[in-house]
């Protein structure tokens, strides 16, 4: 794989290994975590559907925290928060990697649908919508480096494991 120029790769705004999806998605962490919760006018979530979105929302927000974990533990010296992988990277397709191929990211999307349930906030479940399509966006990028960079086990791979959503997606 062709690794950008030494001088690409130190102007890091110029986002050759993907820098403004990082900035992107921390901008949704933050509106996420601290950002609006409903519209003005909107009723408060009541009755049933306020306790079913609270259960909901802490088991959501515990897979999903558990599945990003397992994801940076099992990818060890791989992490990056950029979607180009490392120079001296490997493929991993172990632990949570066996059944999504991006376990950091999908448990990020799921732990914060999780939030917005347990908050019962129309917006932050808006936000985390966003992260669902801001990190599919990411993953295209990053899954054509992978395959560069990995080529036919890669692939193998992709074939057999899904990208985002457990089993689904």
């Amino acid at each position: 794989m062709n690794a950008p120029p030494a001088a690409e790769r130190a102007s890091w705004w110029k986002g050759t290994r993907g820098e403004w999806y990082v900035v992107a998605q921390v901008i949704l962490f933050l509106l996420i975590g601290f950002g609006p919760r409903t519209l003005p006018g909107l009723p408060a979530w009541g009755g049933w559907a306020a306790k079913v979105a609270t259960v909901l929302g802490v088991l959501l927000m515990l897979f999903g925290a558990a599945l990003s974990i397992g994801g940076v533990l099992v990818l060890g010296s791989n992490l990056t928060p950029l979607p180009y992988p490392k120079d001296c990277s490997n493929l991993v397709e172990s632990g949570p990697y066996a059944i999504v191929r991006n376990p950091i990211y999908s448990g990020l999307i799921i732990a914060a649908f999780g939030w917005g349930l347990w908050l019962q906030a129309l917006l932050t479940l808006v936000f985390a919508a966003a992260l669902f399509v801001l990190f599919d966006l990411k993953l295209r990028l990053e899954e054509k480096w992978l395959a560069e960079k990995f080529g036919g086990p890669y692939l193998e791979y992709r074939a057999k494991v899904k990208k985002l959503i457990p089993w689904l997606y």
